[in-house]
C-alpha cells in the first residue's frame, strides 16, 4: 500500500544532498527520504510510521471526531470554505511543494490545485440537502399508519489511501465528502509524493480546523496496512493489486471500502469526427500527466477508412511537444515520471510492442532528462501486446486500425479493466449509442477526462477498475451510516400481525391480500 502524516511534523522540509539519486522514497531508521525525482536529491523526510504509530493517530482521530460533528453542516461547510480560500492565497507554496517532489509541470500541479478548490466548493454547497433527513414514502397494507424516514450520520474515522500521481485532490480533496459529512479523516499519501498533502493538512489548521480533524499519515505499505486495520471506512486510488489487497483487509473487518483504481481507457475514432480536434484531444489527453493518470487515453481504435490521416495529425502533435525538466508556466510540454521505476515499465511495453511487430512513429527511447520517456506514438499495435491489455502509465498512445464500429466496441471491451473511454464522432446520437454499448463506468463523446474534474459527476470504475467511486451525491451518501426510523401514527390497537393468530383474522387477511394484490 501507499504513504501519510502526523499533527506534529511539520513540512518544512529538510533540504540536504544525497549521493543516491534514485529518485524513489527510501526508508532510513524510520524516516522516509522523500527525492525529486529528476535528480535523486532529497527535497524532505517525513515518519515511516509502524502501526502503533497509525494506531495512535486515529486515536487522536477518533476523540475529535464528535466536536467535529458537533458543528453541524454550516459550521464545518465554513471551516472548509476558508481553507479553500487560505490554499489559493498560498497557492505557490502548493505549487512549489508538489513540482518538488513530483517534477510535474507547473500546468499539472496547478490542475490538481484547480479541481481541489472546486471540490471544496462543490461539497460545502450541496452537504445541507444532502445529509437532511430524507422523508421515505411507504405504499401497500404493511406501510399503513406507518411515517419513515431515512437519517445520516458519520461513520466516524475515514482513512483514505492515495496515490503518487495526483497526491492533493486523490487524498485531500476525497476527503471532503467525508469531513463534510462529520467524520474525522486520516490520510495517508504515497511515500513517494507525500509532502504536497501534508502541507495542504497543516493549511487546513491554519484556516481555522479544529486539531485533529484531518491528519496525514505517512510511510509505506505497513502504514496502509495498519491505517486499513483501524478506521471505520476506507477509500483507496491505486494499482488493481494493491485495491484487492486493501479489500481482502478490509472485508476481515467488515468495513467499507471504495476502490478507484487502474484504467486502460480506450478512445474510439470515427471516420466522421472531426480529425484534428481528435487528433489533439488523443494527444491533450493521452499525454495528461505524462500518461501517469488513470484515465489517460491508452489505447486508440480507429476506423480504417482515416486510420492514416489521423496518424499523421497525431505524430504532428507529438513531434511538436518540448520534453524537458518541469518549470514554471509554459516552460515545456511533458515531464519526466513522477516515480523513476515506471520508467521501465513504459521500455518494457515499448520493447514488447516491437518485438510483435509495431512501429514506433517517433519517441520509443528514455529520454534525456533524467527518468523520462520521449511521447511516443505506435502504429500496427494488436492485442497481443503488452501496450494495448496492460496499464502502461506513460507517454505512450498505441493506434490500431479497425474495419468498422462493432469490431471498435469488441475491441475496447476486452480488457480487465472498466474505467473511462471516449468516442469521437460527428455525430452526438450515434456517440451516444456507441457509450451505452461500453463496458465502463464514464463515457465522453467527443472529449476525454474532463468528468473527472466535474464532482457533480458519480465516477467509479467496472470489472477491476473498482468498486465505488468518487463525485457526485452518493459519495457523501457513502461517507454515512443510514439509519431508517420509523413512527406508528395510528398506535393503540391490536397489530393485524400479532400473536396469537386465529383462524378468522387470518383469513380475512387472506382476502385482503387477494384485494390488494391477487387482481
Amino acid at each position: 500500500m501507499d504513504a501519510v502524516s502526523t499533527k506534529d511534523t511539520t513540512t518544512e522540509a529538510r533540504l540536504t544532498a544525497s549521493p543516491d539519486l534514485t529518485g524513489v522514497a527510501t526508508s532510513v531508521g524510520g524516516t522516509l527520504l522523500v527525492r525529486a525525482p529528476d535528480t535523486g536529491e532529497v527535497v524532505g523526510e517525513v515518519p515511516d510510521l509502524d502501526a502503533a504509530g497509525v494506531a495512535a493517530l486515529v486515536a487522536r482521530a477518533r476523540t475529535a471526531q464528535p466536536g467535529w460533528a458537533g458543528l453541524g453542516v454550516d459550521g464545518r461547510a465554513e471551516v472548509i470554505e476558508r481553507f479553500r480560500r487560505l490554499l489559493w492565497r498560498r497557492r505557490g507554496e502548493v505549487l512549489h511543494s508538489m513540482q518538488a517532489e513530483s517534477g510535474k509541470l507547473y500546468e499539472d500541479a496547478l490542475r490538481d490545485l484547480a479541481m481541489l478548490l472546486d471540490v471544496a466548493h462543490y461539497w460545502t454547497r450541496v452537504a445541507g440537502p444532502l445529509l437532511a433527513d430524507e422523508p421515505l414514502r411507504t405504499r401497500g397494507l404493511m406501510g399503513f399508519g406507518r411515517r419513515s424516514v431515512r437519517t445520516f450520520e458519520p461513520h466516524g474515522v475515514f482513512g483514505m489511501i492515495g496515490p503518487w500521481n495526483l497526491p492533493v485532490v486523490l487524498s485531500i480533496g476525497d476527503a471532503l465528502p467525508a469531513l463534510m459529512a462529520g467524520n474525522t479523516v486520516v490520510c495517508k499519501p504515497s511515500e513517494v509524493t507525500p509532502l504536497a498533502t501534508l502541507l495542504a493538512a497543516d493549511l487546513f489548521v491554519a484556516a481555522g480546523g479544529p486539531p485533529d480533524v484531518l491528519l496525514v499519515a505517512t510511510g509505506g505499505g505497513r502504514t496502509g496496512e495498519a491505517l486499513v486495520d483501524q478506521v471505520d471506512a476506507v477509500h483507496f486510488t491505486g494499482s488493481v493489486a494493491t485495491g484487492r489487497a486493501v479489500a481482502a483487509r478490509a472485508g476481515q473487518r467488515l468495513i467499507p471500502c471504495s476502490l478507484e483504481l487502474g484504467g486502460k481507457d480506450p478512445a474510439i475514432v470515427l471516420a466522421d469526427a472531426d480529425l484534428k480536434r481528435a487528433a489533439r484531444g488523443v494527444v491533450s489527453y493521452g499525454l495528461l500527466v505524462g500518461g501517469q493518470a488513470c484515465i489517460a487515453v491508452e489505447r486508440v481504435y480507429v476506423q480504417r477508412d482515416v486510420h492514416e490521416r489521423f496518424v499523421e495529425l497525431v505524430v504532428e502533435q507529438v513531434r511538436s511537444l518540448r520534453l524537458g525538466p518541469a518549470g514554471g508556466p509554459g516552460v515545456v510540454d511533458v515531464a519526466g515520471m513522477i516515480h523513476p521505476p515506471q520508467v521501465d515499465i513504459v521500455e518494457a511495453h515499448v520493447r514488447d510492442a516491437v518485438e510483435r511487430g509495431a512501429r514506433v512513429l517517433t519517441g520509443g527511447r528514455r529520454g534525456s532528462v533524467e527518468a523520462s520517456y520521449e511521447p511516443t506514438v505506435l502504429t500496427d499495435v494488436d492485442h497481443t501486446m503488452r501496450c494495448m491489455r496492460e496499464e502502461t502509465f506513460g507517454p505512450v498512445i498505441p493506434i490500431m486500425a479497425v474495419r468498422d464500429v462493432d469490431e471498435a466496441v469488441r475491441l475496447a471491451n476486452d480488457s480487465e479493466y472498466g474505467l473511462a473511454a471516449s468516442v469521437w464522432t460527428g455525430d452526438p446520437a450515434r456517440g451516444r449509442a456507441i457509450a451505452r454499448r461500453l463496458q465502463v463506468g464514464t463515457v465522453t463523446v467527443n472529449d476525454a477526462v474532463m468528468h473527472a474534474a466535474l464532482p457533480e459527476l458519480p465516477m467509479g470504475g467496472w470489472k477491476a477498475s473498482g468498486l465505488g467511486g468518487r463525485g457526485g451525491p452518493d459519495a457523501m451518501r457513502w461517507a454515512c451510516r443510514q439509519r431508517v426510523v420509523q413512527v406508528l401514527r395510528l398506535a393503540g390497537h391490536p397489530d393485524l400481525y400479532w400473536l396469537p393468530y386465529r383462524p378468522r383474522s387470518t383469513r380475512n387477511l387472506e382476502r385482503l391480500f387477494g384485494l390488494l394484490y391477487g387482481r
